[in-house]
């Protein structure tokens, strides 16, 4: 058997039964008895109610799961790779574009086949346990817009990768990971004025008792930025969350309408303080170098395996070409991808740690700050006892039990 085919087969089928296994364990796991810290926030029945949104969440995941790999494999073995690059190459244009029509094929086949699970997920268990107000007119809408922009501007980067890779040569992947780098940095700065309102409707924070308590803890911090909105969260979910984006002083706090409506100013503030301590503590530009430097490995490694012959055997491909091999290589560097997470949410989990130190340390409300993740948690029917190894393969975020003995352990040690 081809190598290449079977360290593909094995990584297919590898990571399906480590899924598998890992949220197996993590149902199991589940406590029964309500937690001491959460009485009082959560009564018996939606407690009970918490825990079979995580089985009904995973068994789907497992279910979907199960029909989407073999499928995948079945389309590799089959030659479906081939039968896509014999249609893009049927009309008879130069690289780029046959490239462009190849990727097109496969991303909509791809988003077209995962839209019954998005309909079952949002439609049936998000509104079964009370989450959902998406309208099928917003479904539809999303749906559009998404691959709108997934036309747009994965079209741009696929064309640049693959005129860098034509043209220059070996420094090909150097080229490409400073234009790609360059062209996600611009996102960064455009995505809060032009790709995030096509999704939400964002407005200006009225004035009141919340917004001048927000102004007057990020002046004490000396921490600018550009205004304070709320999103209609409500038009497609009850669950609450709050973020900062941008850079410099084009940053926005955000609010989701649904967070407003069920927390007091003090557990907001005491909320925003946690995301003004990512920034403070320099947390979003460390992720951002990280990121940089895992996109620049992994252009190196694909550079190595451009046109490689074994590789487009494994996919039964009669034709090699430097579009394909960017797809072929994505199975390749799936275990690489794996392990980079891994320690990429170790890093994220230690962050949020420091990050609710900085809100005790600051604001010096810990207790409005725990009483507030309790409310999140409960709000969202979050898994208040997740199994070790799940935390440690997938959690960006610590659980929240151990949060909050971090938090209480923070103010004792400063006297918050």
């Amino acid at each position: 058997m081809n190598p290449f085919l079977l360290f593909i087969l094995v990584i297919l089928i590898g990571s399906y039964f480590l899924d598998v296994v890992v949220d197996t364990l993590n149902v199991r796991y589940v406590k029964t008895d309500l937690p001491h810290e959460f009485e009082g926030y959560y009564d018996g029945e939606k407690y009970k109610k918490s825990q079979e949104y995580l089985k009904e969440n995973t068994r789907f995941g497992i279910f979907s799961d199960t029909i989407t790999t073999p499928i995948i494999i079945i389309f590799i073995l089959v030659g479906g790779f081939n039968a896509v690059d014999r249609f893009a190459r049927s009309f008879e244009l130069s690289a780029i574009p046959t490239g462009l029509i190849f990727a097109g094929v496969l991303m909509l086949a791809y988003h077209i086949f995962h839209i019954p699970f998005s309909i079952y997920g949002t439609f049936v268990i998000e509104e079964k346990y009370g989450f959902n107000k998406t309208t099928v007119k917003t479904f539809i809408l999303d749906i559009l817009k998404t691959w709108a922009l997934v036309i747009v501007i994965g079209a741009i980067l696929l064309s640049v990768v693959l005129w860098f890779f034509e043209k220059t040569g070996g420094g090909a992947w150097l080229y490409c990971w400073m234009a790609i780098t360059l062209f996600q940095l611009f996102l960064m700065f455009i995505a809060p004025v032009t790709i995030m309102p096509l999704f939400n409707k964002y407005t200006p924070l009225e004035d009141g008792e919340l917004r001048r308590a927000i102004e007057d803890y990020a002046g004490a911090q000396d921490f600018k930025m550009k205004g304070i909105f709320t999103m209609d969260g409500s038009k497609r979910s009850t669950k609450s969350n709050a973020f900062f984006t941008g850079f410099g002083k084009f940053r926005r706090i955000v609010l989701f309408d649904t967070l407003i409506e069920k927390h007091s100013v003090v557990e907001l503030v005491s909320v925003l303080a946690h995301e003004m301590g990512h920034y403070k503590k320099k947390h979003i530009l460390k992720s951002i170098i990280i990121s940089i430097l895992t996109a620049g490995l992994m252009f190196y490694i694909l550079s190595l395996f451009i046109n490689n012959q074994a590789l487009f055997a494994a996919f039964k491909m009669g034709e090699t070409s430097i579009y394909a091999s960017l797809f072929f290589f994505g199975f390749l560097y799936t275990p690489i991808e794996m392990i980079l997470s891994i320690f990429g949410n170790m890093l994220s989990r230690r962050h949020e740690y420091d990050a609710d130190a900085f809100s005790v340390n600051t604001y010096r409300e810990p207790e409005s700050m725990i009483t507030a993740l309790k409310k999140l948690n409960v709000e969202n029917l979050s898994n208040l006892t997740p199994h070790p190894i799940k935390v440690f393969l997938s959690y960006s975020h610590p659980p929240i039990l151990e949060r909050i003995r971090a938090i209480r352990a923070e103010r004792k040690a400063h006297g918050a």
